[in-house]
């Protein structure tokens, strides 16, 4: 039995066609029984069958192996659970026949609070808390639940039973077929499933409302949530129906089941999960609140709805052969999420905000311990730590790269022949790539291997010499060390105006290229004066390439001047700005350049150019911190200057028929100036919130900007006046909405006060904050708290790890407490104290963060030595 341990994968002996499951769970006791007839397919000499289970108990007396060919049922005489390899190893006392057969299996489990298998999560109901049973098997959690063949290869129908309380709602992927009610307990059975993978299998049994729409062509759409919330599901109901025929058009292939449930879940780890016709959420993206929930919450909802729906086809009809290609699921997804709301929403302008995705990837990807978009996937434990920014958001990004290249036409249609090809079936990563060179003619296969294969990727400088533009590519790393790697680039570029556009391939490592031949224009060189042909260059034209780009001294200054004259589209300027932040970090420029470029974006009032740049904010003055107390409040001074004009511009209140996008950055710049200080915001937030304690349903403090006020409350809040800060609490436990729940939680740690900061973390771990939301308490810890994070890690590790470690949360309370470090000596302390206590699941976060130390180390030395920083910053502020 010992030769099936520690391997990746199954053995291919024998092939699971059908699994008729029966499950009943006891949601007073918190367990549940079950048993399963799967149809096999014996396709090698064998005398063994070998599937997963984890946490279960197999009743080995149950076990039996009938062939069709005789039906003598076959007991194996030894049933051997591997624990540590989820794997169930039933050894029989002859080879079995070739070909089809049924395993049946008894077995019994415990509803856990892990929010990974088959779970309980909790609610109340008429004031009395009550349980709720969910699954959530991906990536590999189905074996949890019942023993399977839990890879996405083994693709299977699935015919699913459930005995339930009578009066509570049980749910499923395929539609109820009968229900009978026995006393207080009822039997539910579901039509038999179209063939799909174990991971998208999915259970939900409590107490819900729903409200119900249809597709243009008879397709059932139900939103369930709690009981009393239904008002709140019918933003989602809408888009989801309408995303159901927006992507029935695009992938030319009708939605394969008959409904389409979606239904929020109070406890639940990831943001939401795509199971075949009945897709789970956390509340907050899935539910809107007309009163209560901000602009930022519809547009999560929006674009979290559209991604978990393109999974239908992208993922549950084509399904990734292995986790290795779990980016093509996810990256394509996210990418496709953002057409989709962008047809549904066109005012939202949400092709601008893709950029966040990008510098996501950007950030992590530049890391030297970042991965490639394929990753080697050699045990279940290592695949919850890939579904990070390199899978979804580098996913996305390339795909949009490729999408722009090839004309969006092209690739459409080169999609459908995808999706049609290899329906009920799996693919990896080439055959998408196959379907877009018989598409397009384009070398697909040869062009994207260089960004899926290896990790990283390229910063291009540019310069201009005799007349020539000369362009370089080489590895970026925010460490600012050089890096290997050479990438196919697709490089845009205009010159003087976007009419002058030049698209070509770079191929090599460098390239020369004649400026009058390619644009007709040429430029001056070594000073800001031009000869009146071309003011300025921009390469990446609207960011659609995965990559940066270092401007030398002259193409800076142009720019810079194209930035405050408004000659570039705000994606541009949003671009320009990213790339310079990024090349201070490496210290490739000094902070003095990123400044003196930030002093251009003044007048700045794009929603999204703005929120990149508030966020670089953040992490400047952070890092000035650590350079000289002095050197941060200049800077804190400088930014207050820059956010000011856009704050005056867009006021407190909401405007009649502004836009979504204004909605959203109004709260965004007066977190920031709360955030940094600017004593009038933080009068008035005060004033503001002190009306909302009075009445809940205050016009003085719209959703909006609630995070603005909790902020400002929490920056005057100190151990001798904890006034602000027990308010905000109240205000916490007297709301039932999670949207308003996880504002304050992302508040109340910006406290510079330790002692309160302290109380914030200790509170994150009580009762009172669900085990998925206690991350938000570490999310805005300012920077005065770092310390008091740290210690408390430390103290609560055991705790933490018990709690979270088996899940991919864990990962996120390392990065959240480690990465803000800026000193050698910090990253040398948090090894240390790691050094016994890592895990495989989480190594890989923990050597990012750590990274993230040494890059802050090594930037605040580099400010240090900077001549005349105080004097500039003097010098660009408003007096």
């Amino acid at each position: 039995m010992d030769q099936f341990k520690g391997q990746p994968r199954l053995p291919k002996f024998a092939v699971p066609k059908r699994y008729d499951l029966r499950l009943n769970p006891d949601l007073i006791a918190c367990t549940f029984a079950g048993t399963v007839a799967i149809d096999l397919d014996i396709v090698a000499d064998t005398r063994f069958i070998v599937l997963n289970a984890a946490d279960l108990s197999v009743n080995d007396a149950s076990v039996s192996f009938t062939p069709r060919s005789s039906s003598k049922a076959l007991a194996p005489p030894k049933v051997v659970l591997f624990e540590e390899d989820e794997i169930l190893v039933l050894e029989f006392g002859e080879i079995l026949p070739h070909g089809l057969g049924v395993l049946e299996l008894g077995f019994n489990g415990v509803l856990n609070d892990k929010m990974k298998g088959f779970y309980r999560s909790t609610y109340e109901h008429n004031g009395e808390k009550k349980n709720m049973a969910v699954t959530q098997f991906e990536p590999a959690d189905a074996r949890r639940c019942f023993p399977c063949w839990d890879e996405p290869a083994c693709k299977a129908t699935f015919k699913i039973t459930l005995e339930v309380p009578a009066d509570l709602v049980a749910l499923s992927n395929m539609p109820v077929m009968e229900e009978k009610v026995n006393g207080n307990l009822k039997i539910v059975s579901y039509q038999e499933s179209p063939i799909m993978s174990t991971y998208l299998v999915a259970i939900v049994v409590g107490l819900f409302d729903y409200v119900e729409d249809h597709t243009s062509d008879g397709v059932k759409v139900r939103v369930y949530c709690q009981v009393g919330k239904a008002d709140q599901g019918k933003f989602a109901l809408h888009v989801g129906a309408k995303t159901l025929d927006l992507f029935k058009e695009y992938f030319a292939v009708p939605y394969p089941l008959p409904k389409m449930d979606m239904i929020a879940i109070p406890d639940f780890a990831a943001g939401a999960m795509e199971n075949y016709g009945l897709v789970t959420y956390r509340e907050t993206a899935l539910l809107y609140d007309e009163q209560h929930s901000a602009a930022s919450n519809k547009q999560r909802v929006a674009t979290v709805v559209a991604h978990e729906l393109a999974h239908q086809w992208f993922g549950n009809l084509v399904t990734m052969e292995w986790w290795t290609h779990l980016w093509l699921n996810e990256g394509f997804a996210t990418w496709v999420s953002y057409l989709a709301t962008d047809s549904l929403f066109p005012e939202w302008k949400i092709w601008t905000q893709f950029l966040d995705e990008s510098t996501e990837g950007l950030r992590l990807d530049g890391l030297e311990e970042s991965h490639p978009i394929e990753v080697e996937v050699n045990h279940a434990a290592e695949i919850d730590e890939i579904f990070d920014a390199i899978s979804y958001r580098k996913g996305a990004s390339v795909i949009r790269m490729l999408q722009s290249y090839l004309g969006a036409e092209v690739f459409q249609k080169s999609l459908a022949a995808y999706i049609k090809n290899h329906a009920y079936s799996n693919a990896k990563t080439e055959d998408l790539w196959t379907a877009l060179e018989a598409g397009s003619g384009e070398p697909v296969n040869k062009l994207m291997s260089s960004w899926t294969k290896q990790k990283g990727y390229p910063v291009v400088s540019a310069k201009i010499k005799d007349g020539k533009l000369e362009l370089e590519q080489s590895r970026f790393l925010s460490s600012g060390s050089p890096g290997e790697g050479q990438w196919i680039v697709p490089i845009t570029l205009c010159c003087g105006s976007y009419e002058k556009r030049k698209n070509f391939l770079l191929e090599s490592k460098s390239g020369a290229y004649d400026l009058k031949e390619l644009l007709g224009c040429s430029i001056a060189e070594g000073s800001d004066k031009n000869n009146g042909i071309c003011s300025w260059i921009k390469i990446n034209v609207d960011q659609a390439g995965f990559y940066r780009v270092k401007y030398d001294d002259s193409l800076a200054a142009g720019l810079r001047n194209a930035t405050k004259s408004k000659s570039l589209t705000s994606i541009d300027r949003y671009g320009i700005l990213d790339d310079s932040f990024a090349l201070s970090m490496a210290r490739q420029q000094s902070l003095a350049s990123l400044l003196t470029l930030i002093s251009a974006y003044k007048e700045e009032l794009e929603y999204t150019v703005l929120s990149n740049l508030i966020a670089i904010s953040y992490k400047v003055v952070k890092i000035g911190a650590d350079a000289d107390q002095a050197l941060m409040s200049g800077i804190k001074h400088f930014f207050i200057g820059v956010f000011q004009f856009a704050a005056g511009k867009l006021g407190w209140d909401p405007k009649q028929g502004e836009s979504h996008l204004d909605a959203m950055l109004r709260g965004e710049v007066l977190t920031a100036l709360a955030v940094f200080g600017h004593d009038e915001t933080l009068k008035e937030a005060v004033r503001r919130f002190d009306a909302f304690l009075a009445d809940r349903n205050t016009s003085l403090l719209p959703p909006d900007i609630r995070r603005a006020a909790y902020v400002a409350v929490m920056q005057r809040a100190n151990k001798s006046d904890k006034s602000g800060y027990e308010s905000l609490l109240r205000v916490y436990r007297e709301t039932d909405l999670s949207q308003e729940k996880t504002r304050i939680l992302g508040s109340l740690a910006s406290c510079p006060d330790p002692t309160i900061v302290q109380d914030v973390l200790n509170f994150v771990l009580s009762d009172e904050v669900r085990n998925q939301d206690a991350l938000y308490g570490l999310s805005g810890v300012s920077w005065e708290g770092r310390e008091v994070a740290w210690k408390w890690l430390q103290e609560k590790w055991e705790y933490i790890g018990n709690t979270w470690g088996s899940g991919f949360l864990i990962t996120r309370f390392i990065s959240a407490v480690v990465s803000p470090f800026a000193s050698l000596e910090k990253a040398k302390e948090v090894e240390e104290f790691f050094a016994t206590r890592s895990k495989p699941s989480m190594a890989r976060t923990l050597k990012q963060s750590i990274e993230r130390v040494h890059i802050n180390a090594n930037w605040v030395e580099s400010i240090k030595k900077e001549d005349n920083l105080t004097q500039l910053v003097a010098q660009l502020s408003p007096n």
